[in-house]
């Protein structure tokens, strides 16, 4: 049985290092199975992962010079598949501060322009500001000072 790139194999550990695996095949050769692809999360010793003489699944990634097979261990673990997501509902519409119409109306006289939107906003907005300064000078407070005519 010859190895092939991709293919899907069950191997035995034969030695296990600091760095990975030596996985013996089904065709007599011996193939490395590197730290990083032992498992999916980190691994910072391997033999948490694998003892000596353990059959594993691997996956050959690459027949190298000399004979060198490069296996992964976590790719030859058949990957799930996402489950399908509902599409989302739409939002709510969000509404603007106060009661200025951010949006053009629809009245039936036409489009609202740029400049008529923007002449609303500043004459709201001037008006906001007016109440402000009566309700403030109303308790008190001026913008010269404190209110009690003091400096």
């Amino acid at each position: 049985m010859a190895i092939e790139v991709g293919s899907i194999l069950e191997g035995k550990v034969s030695g296990i290092t600091k760095f990975g695996a030596f996985v013996d095949l089904p065709d007599g050769t011996t193939g490395m199975v590197h730290i990083s692809e032992v498992a999916s999360t980190y691994v910072s010793e391997i033999r948490d992962f694998v003892k000596e003489n353990q059959v594993v699944k691997v996956k050959v990634l690459s027949l190298g010079e000399k004979g060198k097979v490069s296996l992964s261990m976590k790719q030859a673990v058949e990957q799930k598949k996402p489950a399908k997501r509902k599409p989302r509902e739409a939002a709510a519409p969000v509404t603007s501060p106060g009661n200025f119409e951010w949006q053009p109306s629809r009245r039936s006289d036409g489009p609202v322009s740029f400049e008529d939107m923007m002449s609303k906003f500043k004459q709201t907005s001037e008006d906001k500001m007016s109440d402000l300064k009566r309700a403030g000078e109303s308790r008190g407070y001026s913008r010269r000072g404190n209110g009690n005519g003091r400096r």
